[in-house]
């Protein structure tokens, strides 16, 4: 199986420099590209290719002027193909019908990593071995950057990124051939319910609570963006005002990683089967403003829902559990999540009244009582076994 491994690395402040103008170089090369693409159509109706650009990348690497030339040409080809998926993305979204987003120029501080896609080529990871206790990444134009190696690296290094958060960088390794690292069975499955209220609930009727991370740093947010809206723009004041505020978002991820990472484990290692919804968060989290000509209902209620939603990270941590269980061969069955919180688990009567409240359900056919996210989770479990069986039988 494939597994990522993000450390934090320590450059030396001119080795910081250099990775900064490392990014700002790819940065300007993935503008240069798109507005070659642009022009190229514009005026001669020629749709240009990543094979195109990658031919006349060797040019621009001659040009001294440019300073191309002394990073790996590795590296900007994967910077090009980034390029190309943004276009093969808005032309997928063409053809489906939805709203295509064109692919943008990338401003300072929007282009934020470099990825080498090969280990050995312009990158190597663990370029000084000899250092017993010390781990090196050694990339093109930059040297050996000390990486904060917290955990062994398994399997086979693929390709490596660098990239930028706030004022820290990390490296980023992705690996082919990491070995599985099997649980032992437990012999019991159980369908969860992802909540606001508490971030998931078990049909065994256990809660896991939802710390609302970011609630937490409301306040702080707050004063920090209000000390931002203060400041001149361009200024270092306004510069270091916005490092501020990204620091505290990022804090607030780390957060929301570290209780996902937590959550998983101990439903991995409780659980044989896992059963969850199949949910679009997207869909889920759209604004309900509606137009000037048909405004929505209970705006403030649907914002207040999706904060909520996106506070909590399910789609954060239904990655983590996905990839968790992979790891440990546990299953992982994803059902419709279409009536499973007011459907009776008991009987099966279906009804938006038999959930009377957040937290309590009711049923209006046989009378019976239950917390209302297990009860949700219990039906979910049902439909999931249903899913598994039919498919063992197929």
């Amino acid at each position: 199986m494939r597994r990522s491994y993000k450390f934090l690395i320590r450059p030396t402040s001119k080795q910081a420099a250099t990775l900064t103008a490392c990014l700002e170089d790819h940065r300007q090369l993935y503008n240069g590209a798109l507005e070659h693409r642009r022009i190229t159509y514009r005026k001669a109706g020629v749709t240009v290719r990543y094979s195109d650009q990658s031919e006349e990348l060797k040019h621009i690497r001659a040009d001294d002027q440019t300073g191309q030339g002394r990073w790996s040409f590795s590296s900007q080809q994967a910077t090009l193909r980034r390029l190309e998926k943004a276009f093969a993305a808005f032309f997928a979204r063409l053809r489906e019908g939805r709203t295509p987003g064109f692919p943008r120029f990338k401003g300072r501080g929007w282009f934020d990593s470099v990825t080498w896609p090969k280990d050995g080529d312009g990158c190597r990871w663990d370029s000084q071995p000899e250092h017993p206790t010390a781990t090196f990444v050694r990339l093109q134009g930059i040297g050996h950057v000390r990486v904060h190696q917290h955990r062994p690296v398994q399997g086979r290094v693929k390709t490596i990124s660098v990239k930028r958060e706030g004022t820290r960088w990390y490296v980023v390794l992705s690996c082919d051939d990491v070995p599985a690292r099997m649980i032992p069975a437990s012999g019991v499955a159980a369908g969860i319910d992802m909540g606001v209220a508490s971030l998931v609930t078990t049909s065994d009727g256990e809660h896991f609570a939802n710390p609302r991370h970011l609630a937490a740093s409301a306040d702080r947010l707050a004063t920090a963006q209000r000390d931002l809206a203060r400041k001149k723009r361009g200024s270092n004041r306004r510069r270091k005002a916005v490092v501020r505020i990204a620091a505290l978002h990022a804090k607030v991820r780390r957060q929301r990683l570290d209780n996902a990472h937590k959550t998983a484990l101990r439903l991995i290692r409780d659980y044989d089967v896992i059963v969850c919804e199949d949910l679009r968060i997207a869909n889920m989290t759209g604004s309900a403003s509606g137009t000037v000509d048909r405004p929505g209902r209970n705006v403030a209620q649907k914002t207040g829902l999706n904060r909520g939603i996106l506070d909590a990270g399910w789609g954060v941590f239904l990655a983590i559990l996905a990839y968790k269980a992979e790891s440990a061969g546990r299953e992982l069955i994803a059902v419709n999540p279409a009536n499973t919180s007011r459907t009776c688990a008991r009987c099966g009567h279906c009804s938006a009244d038999n959930r009377t409240t957040q937290a309590e359900f009711c049923c209006r056919a046989c009378g019976h009582t239950a917390h209302a996210d297990v009860n949700a989770a219990t039906n979910i479990l049902r439909a999931g076994l249903a899913l598994r069986r039919a498919a063992q039988a197929a």
